[in-house]
């Protein structure tokens, strides 16, 4: 059942174009912005968007220029893991790695410990009210998740369309504390 659909809502977010993607990415970022969330984190665990996700360029643009730091992940194939690492410069830190996702290059991986992360932005395939997700099939933030600090705030950016009635959970799935759409910031502990 995940995976019929996760390849139906991947197939809704590819007819999304360019513009929309762009019209919607900017509302969900002035919305973002404007969270006390947002506002009081200081180091922050973003995805870099792919495959006409919510984009993230103007967050990164932001965090960068009121000098907090931000932190993507890096996927290890073979354990299943994402190693945190610290992004100083888009320009220079970051290759396509596995699955096509940009991530730091050899000379600018920088892990850190996820303990001092005080905002994680989850990426996902769809979402439902609850916060539970439809990730793309690797359990990488199933594992990640769990490991947080209680008091770290969760987050998804997602459009509309990626928004379902009900996400298929097994035990091991975690949910987001938070989503922003172009249309509205739900807090999910609220929706449970």
């Amino acid at each position: 059942m995940k995976k019929s659909l996760r390849k139906e809502l991947l197939q809704k977010r590819s007819e999304l174009c360019e513009a929309e993607i762009f019209q919607k990415s900017t509302s969900i970022f002035d919305t973002l912005k404007n969270t006390d969330i947002y506002k009081n984190a200081h180091n922050i665990m973003l995805y870099l968007a792919f495959r006409n996700e919510v984009c993230t360029d103007d967050i990164i643009k932001d965090l960068l220029s009121s000098g907090k730091r931000i932190f993507i992940p890096l996927t290890v194939p073979k354990t299943k893991e994402l190693i945190i690492s610290e992004l100083l410069d888009p320009e220079k830190d970051l290759e396509v790695g596995h699955f096509g996702v940009l991530e730091p290059i050899k000379e600018a991986v920088r892990p850190v410990n996820p303990e001092i992360l005080d905002l994680v932005v989850v990426p996902g395939v769809g979402f439902d009210r609850t916060g539970y997700r439809v990730g793309y099939g690797g359990g990488y933030y199933d594992r990640f998740l769990p490991k947080l600090s209680s008091s770290t705030p969760t987050m998804a950016l997602a459009f509309e369309v990626q928004m379902i009635d009900e996400a298929p959970t097994d035990e091991y799935d975690f949910p987001v504390q938070y989503i922003v759409t172009e249309k509205e910031f739900i807090n999910c502990k609220n929706e449970s």
